[in-house]
């Protein structure tokens, strides 16, 4: 599509390919799952984790806020968890490295956290359901939270991974978004990737995060609400009217991505499939196969806006899994607080305090930027199969 500042960059597809999936238990009990690119050669069955661990957390409390009906974890055992340790648990254990997390050598990894928001109690097992109605109303913060390792290297992101791992990182996002869409009391799943400090990372490691929310979060109410004033149309009107606009960063024949017309952040870019997709796991082969290859492309492209890599927090809105499954749209929003070389914008005073947004950067200027860094990225860093 041409726009002001040229040629929109265009998505390539990688090959259909064939991950495959073995499945084990770690010391405590918790389940993990390895994925393995295609054409690996095939591994024994997952080796049995020999470290000693502590008993797993009780599972934590939700409490509703009285003053905005929104459920707050209190995770008081996520306080112990590991801050930029010396060793890397996410890598393959070893004797240099006993403790990790991750018993074999592995190419994508997925295994329940530690230190978890939510279970690892579910609501078959408890009875867990609405509380109370009242000012102190609670119950148990049944669900699932998993760490999804991209690379058993130790630096990177899902940026500096090749076609192939982000296909089995893709395969990998829609098995376990259809696995946690089962278990009893998971109301919305959300895959996603922190990148930086400066977002709060506290692990190098490249890697994500799934978690199997026991309710619907404040900001897809927020949606579903604008859904039910507008209509059923809504997202696809809007991504209609955004493909045809002056915002869009990347075409392909499934995705496309763009600027959105009243984008909080000095960056923000949403990856939307063209036709109506709930979440990861209603995706089809070729439209995974296309997706392993946009994200890169708008990620390098974030990174090439400036010398240093860039802070973000990409992560994956799905429709609640028991509802609004036709109107809600999957999407993938990628959102930094980066306004410069060396400028971050803090959320304080009116944002943090009473969510009154200000947006420091045009969209459209966003748009400009974002299409030109991408184009750089894929002529300095091309995406490649392996």
């Amino acid at each position: 599509m041409a726009s002001r500042s040229g040629r929109v960059a265009t998505t390539r597809r990688e090959p259909a390919s064939e991950v495959t999936q073995r499945a084990g238990r770690l010391a405590d009990g918790r389940e993990i799952i390895y994925f393995d690119d295609p054409g690996t050669p095939p591994r024994p069955v997952p080796s049995v984790d020999r470290r000693s661990l502590a008993p797993r957390p009780e599972t934590p409390q939700l409490r509703r806020d009285p003053l905005t009906g929104d459920w707050i974890t209190m995770a008081t055992a996520r306080q112990a968890r590991a801050v930029l340790p010396t060793l890397d648990p996410l890598a393959p254990q070893g004797t240099d490295n006993p403790n990790s997390e991750i018993p074999d050598d592995y190419d994508v990894a997925v295994f329940e956290n530690r230190s978890p928001a939510f279970g690892p109690d579910v609501a078959e097992s408890v009875g867990a359901g609405p509380g109370d109605p009242g000012l102190f109303d609670h119950r148990r913060a049944v669900g699932r939270c998993e760490v999804v390792c991209f690379s058993p290297d130790s630096t990177g992101s899902f940026a500096t991974q090749t076609a192939t791992r982000a296909r089995t990182v893709v395969e990998a996002w829609a098995a376990r978004t259809a696995a946690l869409s089962r278990v009893p009391g998971v109301e919305q799943v959300f895959a996603f990737e922190n990148r930086g400090v400066e977002i709060g990372v506290t692990l190098h490691h490249p890697h994500g995060q799934i978690y199997g929310y026991p309710y619907i979060t404040p900001r897809t109410s927020a949606l579903l609400r604008q859904i039910d004033s507008y209509g059923p149309t809504l997202m696809g009107d809007i991504v209609a009217a955004e493909l045809s606009g002056p915002r869009v960063v990347l075409r392909g024949q499934h995705w496309s991505a763009y600027v959105p017309f009243a984008a909080r952040w000095p960056l923000e870019v949403h990856l939307v499939p063209h036709r109506q997709l709930p979440d990861l796991a209603a995706t089809s082969s070729e439209e995974r196969a296309e997706l392993a290859v946009a994200t890169l492309e708008l990620l390098r492209g974030v990174d090439a806006l400036y010398d240093t890599p860039t802070p973000y927090i990409a992560g994956w809105h799905q429709a609640p899994v028991h509802q609004h499954r036709d109107t809600v749209r999957l999407t993938w929003q990628i959102t930094s607080p980066r306004r410069g070389p060396d400028k971050l914008k803090y959320l304080a005073g009116s944002e943090a305090a009473m969510g009154g947004w200000v947006g420091d950067v045009a969209p459209e200027e966003q748009a400009d930027r974002l299409r030109e860094a991408i184009a750089r990225a894929e002529r300095e860093h091309p995406v490649v199969a392996r």
